[in-house]
């Protein structure tokens, strides 16, 4: 300034603090947009993930109607089994029962059988004894001839008596031989009926022990099937129950998801709004710096324009010895690199500017405590290098760490880098959030100088510091 349009002491101080003020107003509102922000991703987060809630709750439902539907045709099958199992055991008993009672006719056989057996051993006994009177009928037969033929004419009469008894002799002996035969025939005959009639009533008296457990096995399903019935019962109960509770939480997700939805609008939009308190007062911040008062900022921005004036003598001199082309140094053909996450990319200029500028940047990175990377952009937002700390190779599955630690050949995109590459000035001076990926930030003041190389616009130099 000149001594005609200086300014007051008064004034330049005023300045300095309006600056200033501005300075940690646009640092203050782009950390706090920065947390609207990341509160917002949360929020919308959330929202899915409830959505993803209420569609669960959604199949929650339909499953508890299917169980419900389900409980109540197993009632419904329950009740009717047991009506079904009463009247079967019901049936059931009755049949037992003209079984028992047809068993214990079979077994009672077992006493007629013996009396049977016992009136044919008498039968037998009578066979003998007819045969014995045979004998001795044919015993006196003989005598009375044996006397009738010592008697002479005397005697005649007791010839015809011996002849008569000797044909009841013969005719008792064929009776008693028949009698014989016929009860031997009986016997066999008996014995053949017999057999199985005993193994019969042997069978029945364990048919009567299988009945006896059949009645118990009958009895035990009809209580498994009065206990199957009132769990039933008990789970249609449950099921009605669990239904209420389940509609109340789903009104009470409902609800959830609408104050959700409106707690996303407004963070949306007081970010939006800090944004937009964010970029006035990076203006005013940005006019002072260019007012000439000098400010904490100053020593920044004369350290960044030192650093950019430095990285295009270098590259400068690389182009007039032929070191490094026009065209490597304006390459956007970004090759993405494989198995990098995030994706890092390769271009003509990159290497070059990782063994040639990165010492740079690492040099004046150092020169200043506050000072936390010095890096290049081009047009795109692609960073070719970066400082040695934040170029380390990536690792593999670490996202969050390559993130935040190999952030070059990365390209990166926000509101104030975008005004810087198409301002005009010889500088700028923004507050902003440097974004360190998966919603997480930095608030950062950076100095952004614009370079030029063979009259077109390649990008810029950035120094970013804290204060």
């Amino acid at each position: 300034m000149d001594g005609t349009n200086a300014a007051s002491p008064e004034v330049e101080l005023l300045l300095a603090r309006l600056g200033e003020q501005a300075g940690d107003i646009a640092t203050q509102c782009s950390a706090t947009a920065g947390v609207a922000g990341r509160l917002n991703l949360h929020i919308s987060a959330e929202a899915e993930r409830l959505g993803g809630l209420v569609e669960a709750m959604e199949a929650l439902n339909r499953g508890q109607s299917e169980s419900r539907e389900a409980t109540d045709e197993l009632l419904h099958t329950a009740v009717v089994a047991h009506q079904v199992l009463d009247r079967g055991n019901l049936v059931a008993q009755q049949s037992l029962e003209q079984v028992s009672a047809l068993v214990r006719n079979v077994v009672g056989l077992d006493d007629e059988l013996q009396s049977f057996l016992a009136t044919l051993g008498t039968i037998g006994g009578i066979s003998r004894s007819l045969k014995e009177i045979a004998e001795q009928t044919e015993l006196l037969s003989f005598n009375a001839r044996i006397e009738a033929a010592r008697g002479g004419e005397a005697t005649k009469p007791f010839e015809v008596l011996a002849n008569e008894i000797r044909r009841l002799a013969v005719t008792t002996a064929q009776s008693s031989a028949e009698v014989g035969r016929n009860i031997t025939r009986l016997e066999q005959t008996a014995g053949s009926l017999i057999g199985p009639l005993k193994a019969n009533i042997a069978a029945g008296r364990e048919t009567t022990r299988h009945v006896d457990q059949m009645r118990g096995a009958l009895t035990e399903m009809a209580a498994l099937v009065q206990q199957f019935r009132d769990r039933s019962q008990a789970i249609a109960d449950c099921n009605e129950s669990a239904g209420r509770e389940v509609a109340k939480l789903d009104v009470g997700l409902a609800e959830f998801r609408e104050v959700a939805a409106a707690s996303a609008k407004r963070a949306e939009q007081a970010r939006r709004e800090l944004d937009e308190l964010e970029t006035r007062a990076n203006d005013m911040l940005n006019q002072v710096a260019h007012g000439g008062v000098p400010t904490r900022n100053t020593r920044f921005i004369a350290l960044a324009m030192e650093g950019a004036e430095e990285v295009t003598a270098l590259i400068e001199a690389a182009l007039r010895r032929g070191e490094l082309s026009e065209a490597d140094l304006f390459d956007t053909a970004y090759r993405p690199r494989p198995d990098t996450d995030p994706v890092q990319y390769d271009n003509g200029f990159a290497g070059f500017a990782d063994a040639r500028i990165r010492p740079i940047l690492d040099r004046y990175t150092n020169h200043n405590r506050p000072v936390v990377g010095c890096c290049l952009v081009d047009m795109n937002g692609y960073l070719p290098t970066h400082i040695t700390e934040r170029s380390q190779p990536q690792q593999h599955g670490e996202r969050r760490r390559n993130l935040e630690f190999s952030r070059n050949r990365q390209i990166f995109m926000d509101s104030q880098t975008r005004r810087a590459l198409d301002s005009e000035g010889a500088f700028c001076l923004y507050a902003y959030r440097q974004d360190l990926g998966e919603g997480r930030f930095r608030a950062l003041r950076s100095v952004f100088v614009p370079l030029t190389f063979e009259g077109r616009r390649w990008g810029l130099y950035e120094l970013g510091y804290l204060l």
